[in-house]
């Protein structure tokens, strides 16, 4: 009796840590920040939101190669018709965007979640003097900012152990972003006329899009390494007012997550994503520039790249998370010739209560 009561007080701490390591809030209950919708919350619980996104490209590509501007402007056709080629030819491009969240669990299997977010793009271009040669006439710069499409979501527990789950979602984006945006260009004959702005500096899709998505989560016992697999894809409904929708979009990505202490994790994500062409035409983006054509949109892209989530677990910032994440292509096939995404970097806030 006394050796099974010696062995009981030897494991009782192990249990009792055990059990806290589960119980308490720490930064791996949350998948990097540049993943949507990887996590559910306990009824009545909510949560608020920030991201700060910023996308930088440059360098043009057809499929896995790169093209250069001359190249573009003296051998790609221009499907309106004269000039021949595509004598404006896009040299880098930023995106960046505010994004600002809430999400709220009626239920403990049921989150829901609404998104909505601040856009700004900016282009610059190179444009080659009139109909043949490599003559550079010059550079120009368009740009556009104002909100974009919403999201509403909900979030439902489909199955659930004790360190692990799955839950699926669905949800719906509304067009509130602007598909008309315009800006002062440099075409090849020296004119600088203002132009509806091609299909990548839009503000939104123009359509009602469906978001379906999966998600499957893990961590240790001790909750020190946890990672997840989610799925999810951006379905275009229908065309919008300008006639056009968007390629569809399907996402898989896995990451995997190291937590020395409940106030830090580090993790390393991967992504493969498709993005298709886009369906139809604006009759009113017509110009010698490969953002004009909607063939030459969408593709398949691989990234990876690491994180770190931030928890504050006391003092006068606890229950604060705060994230960063990069990501960097690793795999590029183009519907091109396109510009070619350097990096993506995301960070984040996020505080439930």
């Amino acid at each position: 009796m006394r050796k099974l009561s010696l062995a009981a007080l030897c494991v009782a701490p192990l249990a009792i840590s055990s059990a806290l390591a589960d119980d308490i809030a720490s930064a791996l209950d949350h998948g990097p920040i540049g993943v949507m919708g990887d996590h559910l919350h306990n009824k009545g619980e909510w949560m608020l939101s920030y991201r700060a996104m910023r996308m930088d490209m440059e360098g043009n590509r057809i499929g896995t190669d790169s093209i250069s501007p001359a190249r573009i402007a003296t051998t790609i056709p221009n499907r309106f018709g004269m000039p021949p080629t595509l004598r404006v030819v896009p040299l880098e491009m930023q995106m960046t965007m505010h994004m600002v969240g809430a999400m709220y669990a009626p239920t403990d299997n049921i989150t829901l979640m609404v998104m909505g977010n601040y856009v700004t793009k900016e282009m610059d271009h190179l444009t080659f003097q009139g109909g043949m040669g490599t003559n550079e006439l010059g550079e120009f710069t368009t740009e556009a900012s104002d909100f974009g499409d919403t999201s509403v979501t909900a979030l439902f527990r489909i199955w659930k152990e004790e360190h692990a789950q799955i839950h699926g979602g669905i949800g719906l984006s509304l067009p509130t972003g602007s598909t008309d945006e315009t800006d002062t260009v440099l075409s090849p004959m020296n004119t600088m006329p203002e132009l509806r702005l091609p299909y990548p500096m839009q503000l939104g899709s123009g359509t009602y899009d469906l978001l379906p998505s999966l998600t499957f989560t893990n961590k240790t016992h001790d909750a020190r390494f946890g990672g997840g697999v989610q799925y999810s894809g951006v379905i275009r409904l229908d065309e919008n007012d300008e006639g056009y929708a968007l390629g569809d979009k399907h996402q898989l990505t896995a990451w995997g997550a190291w937590s020395p202490d409940p106030r830090v994790s580090f993790s390393l994500r991967g992504t493969a994503m498709s993005i298709g062409e886009v369906d139809g035409i604006d009759a009113m983006i017509a110009a010698p520039v490969q953002t004009a054509n909607p063939d030459f949109q969408g593709g398949e892209t691989v990234e990876v790249g690491p994180g770190i989530n931030l928890y504050a677990v006391d003092g006068p910032l606890k229950g604060h998370r705060l994230a960063f994440e990069v990501m960097f292509p690793v795999s590029r096939d183009l519907n091109g010739p396109q510009l070619e995404t350097d990096w993506t970097a995301t960070l984040g806030w996020q505080k439930s209560f």
